[in-house]
């Protein structure tokens, strides 16, 4: 690692922790009793400005041009090879997980892709029956029992939470790129922004025309979204016991009154 790099993760770390702390290491609660999971919103708010700023004066326009002179299948390999590229992060949080057995086949499609697929530029693995799993350090923290803590929106970072920042330091050291020259790490950082921002060129355009209010429409997808990765799929469902409680004791009440009997225990 050259010193430039060890700087570069230190002040990232450094933001995080100054925000994680600003945001505290858990949530809020209401005076009614309902969970603030955004206790810091109006700092949140400016960060997402500014964002939003940047991406509407550089970023969108510079990936909408990215779309228009690149072949889908250009960008599709362009995808796949980043993919493979941090999946190595994906694979260490699988066993940190205990999921063994989805450990060794990652470690066996990313194995596929860096040879058969061309150091990951052609995804040969999923249709060997290896597909992609998405695992990070704020998954594995979750299965742990760790609270999310405060919702995060970090400059030039996007949506986060406190606990998934941590998914910072991990996914960086286990990235091959980040230990060779800056020289070359600076365009390919630059390539693989563009390309994921052309990505969720679609998904943002329907945010901005559907939501009242963008800011909260991003914290509630994103919240809603990492709740789906952390019980792969099958999130609890909540909210509706209550409901259904609710209607069988109304119904049992009635009943109860149209027979000229109430039962109260």
């Amino acid at each position: 690692m050259t010193g430039s790099h060890f700087f570069s993760l230190l002040k990232h770390l450094i933001l995080i922790g100054l925000l994680s702390i600003a945001a505290g290491c858990a949530t809020t609660q209401t005076s009614e009793g309902v969970v603030d999971n955004d206790p810091i919103e109006p700092a949140n708010r400016v960060f997402f400005d500014v964002n939003e700023t940047l991406d509407k004066h550089l970023m969108k326009p510079v990936a909408e041009a990215y779309v228009s002179i690149t072949p889908t299948v250009v960008r599709t390999s362009i995808t796949n090879f980043f993919d493979n590229l941090t999946y190595l992060n994906v694979i260490l949080n699988d066993f940190l997980q205990g999921k063994f057995d989805q450990g060794i086949t990652d470690m066996l499609r990313f194995t596929y892709n860096s040879t058969f697929g061309i150091g990951g530029l052609f995804d040969v693995s999923t249709g060997a029956g290896m597909p992609a799993n998405n695992e990070d350090f704020g998954q594995t923290l979750a299965l742990w029992g760790v609270n999310s803590g405060a919702y995060l929106y970090i400059p030039l970072m996007g949506p986060n939470t406190v606990r998934d920042t941590t998914d910072f330091v991990p996914s960086t050291l286990l990235n091959p790129f980040f230990y060779i020259s800056s020289t070359i790490l600076f365009p390919i950082s630059a390539l693989n922004a563009i390309n994921t921002r052309a990505n969720l060129l679609e998904a943002s355009n329907l945010r901005d025309e559907a939501a009242i209010d963008p800011y909260a429409f991003t914290r509630e997808a994103h919240l809603q979204q990492r709740e789906y990765l952390i019980y792969d799929g099958n999130p609890p469902v909540t909210g509706y016991d209550d409901i259904f409680n609710d209607i069988d004791f109304e119904e049992e009440r009635t009943s109860e009154e149209s027979t000229g009997v109430l039962i109260i225990e």
